[in-house]
């Protein structure tokens, strides 16, 4: 697993060294010299835990810094919020805020000298309590009246928001699937939801009848929201996210005026809609976001999804490498033909090297992609070869040409295809699309494709893609071998679809449901063209495969309309959503046990990315590469909160423990993990087997059986005893 030390010592982040940037301060100044050293890269690889604070007696499910860093208040499963200080991690106030289920939100109100704090919860309650009527007494356990109660929202609240320098408002985004926004100046109390003559005027967002199972629908499924977050550089930007898998940006300038939740509208529109590609026409029933995040300068955002990965975007792709898609774009851009000449719009391509190199880099790319031939070649070290890959990418992009990049792109396709993660076989055909807009006639990009499109089970695709990489290469060459390995196990794939045809088991829907996978939606074929997912040889199936009732197992879930009486609904005026793809992804944690686990960018910088895990760890990604940095042991069972410090390398965390952690540089922390030792690919497997797992409650046991829940490993997940779960 672990790459030779002198490959490692090469292999140096693209902030430099921290002395350098000290010497910078000292020769030239830096006004950003603060921000930069924050949370550098030789900071980061050292942290540790400085202490495991204790004060709660249950889950705590939020932490979040004052706008100085030297408070952190916390709200957990025991209803309280505790209020520490920084400089010496002493409890200074413990709130019994009279809130009748688990808190999960809670934050400082910004300029009111940290006096005024908001708590949500499970009772589906918004309070706002201010120690100022504390009268300079301090004691560790404060019973004190509200200052204000909303309890408009219907269900439980998951999320609050509030605007930098505003001490007036404070948002709340509940499963109800409203957003509401309390002026502090208006009312200091609202009538409990459902009362008859409720009329608390305060719902900002209302998308009750506003998600989606796929982007060419229109939005009429429930939608319960998960989080919300406000941009700190344009605080208009309003970016929420929940029970499916779209993130939406909305200007609050632009929203409707304040209603109340007894008046229905129709969904307003947003103004960015942000999805990976690849999981935009999934319709899994049980995909959707668990956080959401605004990066610190507001031009990027970060989604966490449950059962599935961390993914980056940009706020405007106009210029980037991200793209806008439109569910049309969802085969095209997964499956075009062979020989395709523009498979999708990319950024100019340097045709020459600029005119000064940085021989040093040039060197390192050089002996980066000797790992990556090698790991490809041999089949192992495949993590760090699809690492290395991205290093060069990304981090290099100004001193590789086209062929390069080309080879890279190819490489890492292979690497995908050989390590098998989640997804990572869309990650292969986004890589062979990209390189055949270099070369259109790429033979390994072909040659990929096709193997990819035989993971999916897209026989008929794949062997089109082996026959085009047939013709590229000459009789007897090693490309022949290669393509005619490919060519056998397409063959030993369609005998294995035609034997199962003639039990009659493929093509038998039954009566209480349809099983469908994932590449039956993405990838829609006529019916000449069709192919069963069953029975496939070296398949993806069993990482991709979900239920997609005809009737819910239940009987009680919302259903798509059918299309007459999606036109009776004024449907067919509808015009499709656009959405920003994907810009990098981030792996190996395991988000499938919470739904308010989060993942957050560290620092003002935000050049690192850091999400909670299952297995009771944290993970810390280098943002432009999707490099995983460190590994950190901060729960007995799950990690759910991170939030980095304002100005110094600090993060806090917390989870299913009734503590929270501190973590600080340490000059002996080294390591890639914290914690026990343990075999860190052995950990990041186990991780992707319970991603793949988690869908097992959901499918029937005569399902299970059929189609090999042997594979999945043993010992599945048992829910926690928690109500976030």
């Amino acid at each position: 697993m672990e790459m030779d030390a002198t490959e490692r010592l090469r292999w140096r982040f693209s902030d430099g060294g921290l002395t350098d940037l000290l010497d910078a301060r000292s020769l030239h100044g830096s006004p950003d010299i603060g921000k930069r050293m924050q949370f550098h890269s030789s900071l980061v690889q050292r942290l540790a835990l400085e202490k495991e604070i204790e004060g709660h007696v249950g889950c705590v499910n939020a932490i979040a810094w004052n706008s100085s860093g030297s408070l952190l208040i916390s709200g957990s499963d025991d209803t309280r919020v505790n209020i520490w200080n920084y400089a010496n991690q002493e409890l200074l106030h413990e709130i019994d805020t009279g809130h009748s289920a688990n808190v999960f939100c809670t934050k400082f109100v910004p300029e009111t000298c940290d006096e005024v704090v908001v708590s949500g919860a499970g009772d589906a309650e918004v309070r706002v309590f201010n120690l100022s009527r504390l009268s300079g007494i301090r004691p560790r356990e404060v019973s004190m009246e509200p200052a204000a109660v909303y309890q408009c929202h219907s269900r439980r609240v998951k999320k609050l928001a509030v605007e930098g320098g505003n001490p007036n408002v404070v948002w709340s985004a509940s499963e109800d699937g409203t957003v509401r926004q309390h002026d502090f100046r208006e009312c200091s109390s609202c009538p409990r939801a459902g009362l008859v003559n409720q009329e608390c005027r305060n719902v900002l967002l209302d998308l009750r009848s506003g998600g989606k199972k796929s982007l060419a629908d229109p939005p009429r499924q429930p939608l319960s929201f998960k989080s919300c977050d406000i941009s700190s550089v344009r605080p208009h930007q309003l970016l929420v996210g929940g029970s499916d898998a779209f993130a939406r940006l909305y200007d609050r300038r632009m929203l409707p005026p304040l209603s109340s939740c007894q008046t229905r509208r129709k969904p307003p529109p947003c103004i960015k809609m942000f999805c990976p590609l690849h999981l935009a026409e999934n319709r899994k029933s049980n995909l959707h976001l668990t956080h959401v995040a605004f990066s610190p300068n507001g031009n990027e955002v970060l989604l966490s999804y449950s059962g599935e990965h961390v993914y980056l975007f940009d706020v405007d792709p106009d210029n980037t490498s991200s793209v806008r898609y439109t569910a049309d774009d969802v085969r095209d851009q997964l499956c075009l033909l062979p020989f395709h000449k523009e498979p999708r719009k990319q950024k100019s391509k340097r045709d020459k090297f600029p005119a000064k190199r940085n021989l040093c880099r040039v060197d390192m790319l050089k002996k980066l992609m000797q790992v990556v031939i090698k790991s490809l070649e041999t089949g192992t070290n495949l993590m760090h070869g699809i690492e290395a890959c991205c290093e060069i990418l990304e981090a290099m992009e100004s001193d590789i040409d086209d062929s390069t990049r080309h080879d890279c792109l190819c490489t890492r396709a292979g690497l995908y295809l050989k390590r098998r993660w989640k997804n990572d076989v869309y990650m292969a055909i986004r890589d062979c699309n990209e390189a055949r807009s270099i070369d259109f006639a790429s033979f390994q990009a072909h040659l990929f494709m096709a193997d990819a499109l035989l993971q999916l089970g897209r026989l008929k695709e794949a062997c089109e893609y082996a026959e085009a990489a047939h013709s590229l290469v000459l009789p007897n060459s090693v490309s022949a071998e290669q393509v005619e390995n490919i060519k056998k196990r397409l063959a030993a794939a369609e005998l294995e679809k035609n034997k199962k045809d003639q039990q009659g088991n493929t093509n038998t829907d039954a009566r209480h449901g349809r099983l469908r996978s994932l590449s039956d939606l993405l990838f829609r074929s006529d019916v000449s063209g069709s192919s069963s997912q069953e029975g496939r040889e070296d398949s993806d199936y069993n990482d991709e495969m979900e239920l997609d009732f005809d009737t819910s197992v239940s009987g009680d879930e919302s259903h798509d309309s059918d299309p007459a009486e999606s036109t009776c609904n004024g449907d067919s005026a509808y015009e499709p959503d656009v959405a920003i793809d994907m810009k990098q992804r981030y792996v190996g944690h395991c988000n499938v046990g919470t739904d308010i686990k989060q993942a957050s960018f560290l620092g003002e910088q935000g050049e690192f990315i850091a999400s909670g895990s299952d297995d009771g760890r944290w993970f810390i990604w280098e943002k432009r590469t999707g490099r995983l940095v460190k590994m950190l042991a901060g729960d007995g069972a799950v990690v759910n909160c991170i939030q980095s410090h304002p100005y110094d390398c600090a993060v806090a965390t917390s989870g299913i423990d009734n503590t929270i952690k501190l973590w600080t540089p340490d000059a002996e922390g080294t390591s890639m993990v914290d914690g026990p030792e343990i075999d860190v690919l052995s950990a990041i497997e186990n991780n992707q087997k319970k991603l793949c797992r988690n869908r097992e409650t959901l499918l029937p046991f005569e399902f299970l059986e059929r189609f090999g829940a042997h594979e999945f490993a043993e010992g599945s997940l048992h829910p926690l005893e928690c109500a976030q779960t």
